[in-house]
């Protein structure tokens, strides 16, 4: 990135906005000289402290492309930082995102004893304001692949993977429960509660069905070509495994090895250690069908009771018989109620599912969403939360033996 304007404070708005529309052209979104010379003349009718209004003026002058508002995002959070922030956090200096504005703010008449020239200027007083626009690095970190985190941003990964809270979507039950409002009279409570009036129903009970969190069970690939992501992925599934009942994880290379046990550890380091020295084929190749038909044929039985939902996390490189990733994907779809395959190079522009793995396993999964940052597991959490009762529309596939 070339060297940016020196922006000091007591510097006029002019500069920064043209600072800014310099970094947006630094990331790649595309701002003409006339775009820069339009937004200038449109602020002169726009209140510079009213925030939200300077930047949707900014974006609707500056942004022609949706693919650019992600990035437009990022640079105006980026730029417009609270002042003081800490150097290295920014190419700008700290009170780049400090502006100095005057308003004229009347103040209430006064009744009687007061002459009029002296009441004009207090009406007329000046009052000067600062305007901070804020700045945050958590913004900026969110954002950011897994794969370029440094040592001390894992560490921040994990406090905010800490504070993220998890839902699943509760499923309907075949019991019941009291009710103070329901659709269904409960004829036994209500013969026994009105006894006493003589068996006459003068005192109505009702009851409702009883909803449970969805079982919820993780397949991690921990492959060679899953390294750059599988420790923090693995943060992921320990925080998921803390934060719900009835979590169930395994992870894969060559082998399926059930780590629920020892993910039980409150802290983080200590499970991802623990897990460590249980598996034996970390970082090794990848057999994707082996992997999922010795779950479907082992486990599926004992853990994808009560409408479980699946994730599965991989690349999806494969060195296995892809004819045996469909069948037994198949079988998978079938037996749980969502299958969700989150795939990290997802998030990479211009990726396409070419590889043979992901080609074979694709018809087979209901959602293919990316993991490559913190903003993609808010949106997991997003659509598990809201799941529903219904399974989604699935055509049936016929795979050949």
């Amino acid at each position: 990135m070339r060297d940016l304007p020196d922006i000091k404070p007591g510097n006029n708005l002019l500069d920064h906005v043209l600072a800014f529309g310099l970094l947006l052209r630094e990331m790649g979104v595309d701002v003409s000289p006339g775009q820069m010379l339009e937004l200038v003349q449109a602020l002169e009718h726009v209140p510079i402290y009213d925030k939200q209004g300077f930047k949707d003026t900014c974006r609707c002058l500056l942004v022609l492309r949706r693919e650019d508002l992600l990035l437009f995002e990022q640079a105006f959070t980026f730029f417009w930082r609270r002042p003081g922030a800490p150097d290295g956090q920014g190419v700008f200096l700290p009170d780049a995102g400090m502006t100095t504005h005057k308003l004229r703010r009347p103040k209430p008449k006064r009744v009687g004893g007061q002459n009029d020239e002296q009441e004009q200027q207090e009406q007329e007083q000046e009052i000067e304001e600062t305007v901070i626009l804020t700045y945050s690095a958590t913004e900026r970190l969110r954002s950011k692949d897994f794969a370029d985190f440094t040592w001390e941003e894992v560490q921040a990964c994990k406090d905010m993977l800490k504070q993220m809270e998890w839902r699943i979507d509760e499923r309907p039950t075949r019991r019941r429960r009291r009710a103070a409002n329901g659709k269904q009279i409960d004829m036994r409570r209500l013969i026994r509660h009105n006894l006493r009036f003589g068996g006459e129903p003068i005192q109505m009970v009702w009851k409702e069905i009883k909803t449970e969190q969805r079982p919820l069970v993780v397949l991690c690939d921990i492959s060679g070509s899953m390294e750059r992501y599988s420790r923090i992925l693995l943060q992921f599934v320990h925080t998921i495994s803390n934060g719900l009942h009835d979590v169930e994880a395994f992870v894969f290379g060559t082998r399926l090895t059930r780590i629920t046990r020892q993910l039980h550890r409150r802290d983080i380091d200590e499970s991802i250690q623990e897990v460590s020295k249980h598996v034996i084929d970390w970082s090794g190749g990848t057999r994707i069908g082996d992997s999922i038909k010795e779950f479907n044929f082992r486990w599926a039985r004992r853990v994808l009771g009560r409408g479980a939902v699946v994730l599965i996390i991989s690349d999806g490189w494969d060195r296995g018989d892809t004819t045996l990733l469909s069948k037994e994907m198949d079988r998978l779809q079938r037996s749980c109620h969502r299958l969700i395959w989150l795939n990290p190079l997802l998030g990479a522009a211009g990726y396409e599912p070419l590889t043979k793995g992901i080609q074979a396993a694709l018809p087979y999964v209901d959602d293919f969403l990316a993991v490559h940052n913190l903003v993609a597991l808010e949106q997991l959490g997003a659509l598990l939360a809201k799941i529903g009762s219904g399974r989604p529309s699935r055509r049936q596939h016929i795979v050949t033996k």
